[in-house]
This record gives C-alpha cells, sequence and structure tokens, in this order.
C-alpha cells in the first residue's frame, strides 16, 4: 500500500519512539505552539525571559525530569531529549533554562549531594520554586576549567568563597547557585543560596543571541556558607565535567528542535513564494538546498535517537556526546544559515523564526564545549594523542 513521506519525518523516526515517549513529545509540543511560539519573537526583541513560560515548564514536569527520586519523574534518556527538542524548536532558551535547571543543578545535588540537600533542594526545584544556576565558566577560564580563580577557604565550620563567575545563564532569577570553586582539597561544588551576603548577580545585556535567556555574571565577595553546603560526593574537576556531559546531551536533541523551526520555515516558504511565475521551490537550485537539509535534519535525529538509547542502557561516554554535540550543533547551523538564504530578506527579520535560531545557535556553538573542543575530544578518542593541553 502506497505511503505519502512526511517532509518533516522524512525517515519515519516517529516509528522509533515508544508510546510514552510520544505522549512526552507531544504535551511539550503542544506547549511550545501554545505558549511559547507565538511571542516568542516579542520576547527576543526585548531580551525578556518570561518567568510565567517557566512556570509552566515546572507545571510539565520537565524539570529535572530524567532523574529518579525525591518526587522526580526518572523519565528515559530519549523521552527528556525529545523534550529538549521540541522546547528548542521553540527557542534555545527555554532549553537552556530546562538544561541548566536539571542537568546542571538538580543532577549534581542528586548524583554528589548528601542526603539533607537532596531532600531539601530537589523537590522544590521540580515544582520551579527554587531556580538554579551553574557557577563554572570565569572572564579568563573557560574551555579550561581547571585554571579557575574562584576560591574557597575555611574559617572555622565556615567556608568563604571569593571570586567572579560569568556567562551564567539563569544567573539574576536564580534562588540557588551551584559554585564550583578551588580548595585547598581540590575543586569542590557549593550549594549558596542567591541571597547570601557578599553574592551578587548583573545580568548581560546587549547580547545579540539568547535574548530570551537570562545570563549573567555572579560576584563572590567573601561569601559564608556553612560546612552542609558543600557537595560531599566529589572532588576535582569530575564534577562539574559530568555536568556538562548531562547538560550536552540535551544539545544533542535540542539542536535538531531548532534545525526543524529553520526547514521548515524554509519549506513552507519555498512552495508558496512565487518568481517567474513558479514557487522557488520548483528550481532546481531551491530543491537541493531543501534535500541537503532534509538529509542533515534526519541523520542528526537519528543520531540524537541512538544516543539516548545508548544514555538508557548505560553505555553512553562523554566522547559519544561530544561526536554528538559536534555534528548536530554545527549542522543545525547550517541549516538555519541556508534556511535564512531560501527566505531572503524575510528571512532577516523576527515574523520568521529563522534568523533568531540562528543567532541562538551561534551560542550553542559555543557554549558547554566550544566547537573545536569537542573536535578535539573525538580526536583524541580516535588517536589516543591529547591535542588541546
Amino acid at each position: 500500500m502506497a505511503r505519502s513521506i512526511d517532509p518533516l519525518d522524512f525517515l519515519d523516526i516517529e516509528r522509533l519512539l515508544s508510546d510514552e515517549e510520544r505522549a512526552i513529545r507531544d504535551a511539550v509540543r503542544q506547549f511550545v505552539s501554545e505558549r511559547i511560539v507565538p511571542e516568542v519573537g516579542e520576547w527576543f526583541e526585548r531580551g525578556e525571559f518570561p518567568r510565567d513560560v517557566a512556570n509552566g515548564l515546572a507545571g510539565l514536569g520537565l524539570l529535572g525530569m530524567h532523574l529518579e527520586g525525591y518526587g522526580l519523574p526518572g523519565t528515559s534518556a530519549v523521552s527528556y531529549g525529545l523534550a529538549c527538542m521540541e522546547l528548542e524548536y521553540g527557542d534555545s532558551g527555554f532549553r537552556s533554562f530546562v538544561s541548566v535547571q536539571g542537568s546542571l543543578c538538580m543532577f549534581p545535588i542528586r548524583a554528589f549531594g548528601s542526603e539533607e540537600q537532596k531532600e531539601r533542594w530537589l523537590p522544590p526545584m521540580s515544582r520551579g520554586e527554587v531556580i538554579g544556576c551553574f557557577g563554572l565558566t570565569e572572564p579568563d577560564f573557560g574551555s579550561d576549567p581547571s585554571g579557575m580563580r574562584t576560591s574557597a577557604k575555611r574559617d572555622g565550620d565556615e567556608w568563604v568563597l571569593n571570586g567572579t563567575k560569568t556567562w551564567i545563564t539563569n544567573g539574576g532569577i536564580a534562588d540557588l547557585a551551584v559554585i564550583w570553586a578551588k580548595t585547598d582539597d581540590g575543586i569542590r561544588g557549593f550549594l549558596v543560596p542567591t541571597d547570601t551576603p557578599g553574592f551578587s548577580a548583573k545580568d548581560i545585556h546587549r547580547k545579540l543571541s539568547l535574548r530570551a535567556s537570562v545570563t549573567s555574571e555572579l560576584t563572590l565577595d567573601d561569601v559564608h556558607v556553612p560546612e552542609d553546603a558543600v557537595l560531599p560526593g566529589v572532588t576535582g574537576l569530575k564534577g562539574p565535567l559530568s555536568c556538562l556531559t548531562e547538560a550536552r546531551y540535551g544539545i544533542v536533541w535540542g539542536a535538531m528542535g531548532a534545525a526543524r523551526a529553520c526547514f521548515q520555515s524554509a519549506l513552507e516558504y519555498a512552495t508558496t513564494r512565487v518568481q517567474w511565475g513558479s514557487p522557488i521551490g520548483a528550481f532546481q537550485l531551491t530543491q537541493r538546498k531543501l534535500a541537503d537539509m532534509a538529509v542533515e535534519l534526519n541523520k542528526g535525529t537519528l543520531l540524537a535517537v541512538h544516543l539516548g538509547r545508548m544514555k538508557d542502557e548505560g553505555r553512553l561516554l562523554p566522547q559519544h556526546v561530544s561526536m554528538g554535540k559536534l555534528n548536530n550543533v554545527r549542522e543545525a547551523l547550517a541549516i538555519a544559515r541556508e534556511a535564512r538564504g531560501i527566505l531572503g530578506a524575510s528571512g532577516i527579520t523576527l515574523e520568521y523564526p529563522v534568523i533568531r535560531h540562528m543567532n541562538n545557535l551561534e551560542s550553542v556553538l559555543t557554549y558547554e564545549g566550544t566547537n573545536e573542543i569537542h573536535t578535539l575530544i573525538v580526536g583524541e578518542a580516535l588517536t589516543g594523542l591529547r591535542a588541546y593541553e
């Protein structure tokens, strides 16, 4: 029996998903369609992150959805990935919010925190009552976090933190900061309520990317925290790097959401925009562009599904995630740029999602491991030779 091809799911990847995974995806897709897509252009233009939408994401159970226990949903890695893909179809800022909350803040508490820390923080964070941020990057140390200058010194039964963190998503709206600092024993993680004296956050403005997202600089000036603020389960870079691996996994999926939005916009435009008496989609060069975009969109989505299955089976390594982020963000950005060209002058306006996604993806290409760093991680896995030190 003949069956038509869905241009947005050319390889019928839908059939690889379980009923539960499709139900979660569809719920997030509906939320994005109703609550984000109609207004995100305005939020991007104004540089505004709407807190009511963040509350809605919590209501859907998306905050820490892939973690177990303490009232958390414990969904599959594939379900979490699908949620990230649908969120980034709306805008990278909303996937970033969910990723920071669940993978960069709740994950280290779940993985390395004490029982008391888990009970105190995880339930309200899952409900969106406590917003978190992740303080690792510093003004002079991004790709090389081992050089961080933020320090934590013992003072009796307390710790005193000093330093600066920058490019921190959610920093200006956070209630809790997971701060990584150097101690005499190595790098440790600290749970710092943002109302602690000496802690301040200053939002970074004049961004042309991730405008519907809060990005901040954090300053810690003799911030005193008790002994029970330390994450007891990890010392060294293993802690923050494992968090980044969790977050990068979500990017592998999210980038394909942005790519799908750009491809869909270009396809619709190409079949309705008429020049020389024909839709521009009837011209060979336009069809080549659309075909190339569809190929990379489907390949990237298949890669995300495969990595998700590996993660659910406990076989996923950080190097696998690096390959996924390297490929999918790079190809999503290429799709966005090609779509911008198909739309012509319309492609630079916020009436269409393409330029917004393209600008956002320029940040996604850089954060949580630059394109170059992930290239060298894959290179090291292939050769056994370390090239970035």
